[in-house]
């Protein structure tokens, strides 16, 4: 064929974008090999960081090797970053170098993975890789799933689908507005994820429909308390309609009791779904395996690929046991879409089994990291994690200034520092309790401000019973028990400097 020299693409040659390439690759290598040494958050202000992006829309075309080199002058200084051994905030993984290359090959061929005929190598791929992630996990192979965002939309589509098999009418066309009743959820009271209130806003049932179940003094839910609970809704004429258990919840990684939750939701024919975006790849773990017995029996679960396989953003899944709910959920009819005979050339459409029509090549990077690394490498690099989880909880309960707040589990844990002559103020005088309480609410969020100013780790709050404390989510396949005790000594360090001068604050008033 012949081209026409009427019409060009303004892309490089082949030869141009192969020294682009090396160039990237080159960056991207160096990155990899500074990464334990670079400051793990920038530690400026936003107008700081805006200031070096601020330029005017380009109206002519810039010279792609210098456009490059804007990573390593302008992006790298003033990003936080998320692969650094030390970086222990929200639940975020660490990147696995073939998920950096498996990204770039997936955006060079550029298939939209919602259908077949646009992607067929893509949809069999995603097939065969969510097959892989159900056997690792112990869930039927037989089951339907999907990669999604992340976990809210893994989250989203699991319970949707659950709200169309269990409403007891035909809610995708009718829509709620012909129920007569409150569709129900429930999860712990303390450990229940956010993501499950903006799941219930979107689907329109409202952030009421979300009930807390009491907890266990180890943060798992109490299945009689639910019992209770779903009895008295019952009777006050709301539907249940879903049970949502944590499979490694996101402060203290607490996996809740699944086989008896499983029970309980077969006899009442509500919908089972566990939430396992932060821990349910640790099923694969032979010594942890036992805390997931009744997994296999939900209805769906959702787990992130993008957190503890280390995948990098953004990379969610869901598995739904009975795959023919997805469909009769999310099934569609568009005539552009498909022709009006069928043929040999032609397969599985992703759009007809989940809320997304236009959806990247997610998959690539898990079926690519997962052949890398084998079960058994992740098995290894995921009791890494746990180890360092449990050196951390030595650490701190072999501390007079730290204390420990609840046993170590998966990879997630939480912890206060709270100085020696406080703790035995609050035993002596009982009294003190509130107002020690609310100083130390304030020196531990000071702690945190100040260890991601130093660059030497990252490390956020969460509420742990109503008290801000110190979390760590160590889900990076580069930590080691050294990142660990260095980030505890930093913290040790800010904790009386910090206490030093925030002390004259402290009004007993007793």
């Amino acid at each position: 064929m012949v081209a026409s020299t009427e019409f060009g693409t303004l892309a490089p040659t082949p030869d141009e974008f192969r020294d682009l390439g090396y160039r990237a690759v080159d960056i991207i290598a160096d990155y990899f090999a500074s990464i334990d040494d670079l400051p793990v958050f920038p530690g400026k202000a936003q107008t700081a960081i805006e200031a070096v992006f601020e330029e005017p829309l380009p109206e002519t075309g810039q010279d792609p090797a210098t456009i490059l080199e804007e990573w390593p002058n302008r992006v790298l200084p003033n990003a936080t970053h998320v692969g650094s051994p030390r970086y222990f905030g929200y639940v975020m993984g660490s990147g696995t170098a073939m998920g950096v290359l498996a990204d770039a090959l997936a955006a060079s061929i550029n298939m939209n993975t919602g259908g077949w005929k646009p992607a067929p190598a893509a949809t069999e791929i995603e097939r065969q890789t969510v097959e892989w992630i159900a056997e690792m996990i112990g869930y039927p192979t037989d089951c339907g799933g999907q990669f999604t965002s992340g976990g809210t939309m893994a989250n989203l589509t699991a319970i949707l689908t659950g709200l169309r098999a269990k409403a007891g009418y035909d809610t995708k066309h009718r829509g709620l507005r012909a129920a007569d009743h409150q569709f129900t959820i429930y999860m712990s009271d303390h450990e229940g994820h956010s993501s499950i209130y903006r799941v219930a806003e979107i689907l329109g049932l409202g952030s009421d429909a979300v009930r807390l179940v009491p907890s266990h003094d180890d943060f798992t839910m109490d299945v009689d308390a639910l019992v209770e609970l779903l009895d008295e809704d019952v009777s006050n004429g709301d539907t249940p309609l879903c049970v949502v258990a944590q499979v490694g919840s996101v402060n203290v990684g607490a996996i809740d009791p699944l086989d008896e939750i499983a029970t309980v939701c077969a006899e009442r024919d509500i919908w089972f779904h566990a939430d396992g975006a932060c821990g349910a790849v640790g099923a694969i773990l032979p010594e942890k395996r036992p805390q997931y017995a009744g997994l296999e029996r939900a209805d769906s679960v959702t787990l992130d690929p993008h957190k503890w396989l280390y995948i990098p953003y953004e990379c969610g899944c869901v598995l739904v046991r009975d795959q023919s709910l997805l469909a009769d959920a999310f099934e569609m009819q568009a005539s552009y879409l498909e022709g009006t005979m069928r043929t040999p050339y032609e397969g599985f459409d992703y759009y007809e089994v989940g809320p997304q029509m236009s959806r990247g090549f997610r998959a690539l990077k898990v079926w690519m990291s997962l052949k890398h690394y084998g079960v058994e490498g992740y098995r290894t690099l995921l009791s890494q994690n746990v180890r360092c989880t449990e050196h951390l909880d030595a650490r701190v309960r072999d501390a007079a200034d730290f204390v420990a707040l609840h046993e170590p589990n998966l990879y997630l844990y939480s912890f206060q520092y709270a100085p020696p002559d406080l703790q035995t103020l609050v035993t002596d005088t009982p009294q003190a309790r509130e107002a020690v309480n609310t100083y130390l609410d304030e020196l531990n969020q000071r702690i945190a401000d100040e260890i991601q100013l130093t660059g030497t780790a990252f490390v956020m709050t969460t509420s742990i019973h109503g008290r801000t404390v110190l979390r760590f989510s160590i889900c990076s396949h580069r930590t080691t028990t050294d990142d660990i005790d260095l980030t505890f000594e930093t913290l040790r360090d800010i904790g009386e400097q910090v206490d030093s001068t925030l002390r004259q604050k402290l009004d007993l008033n007793v």
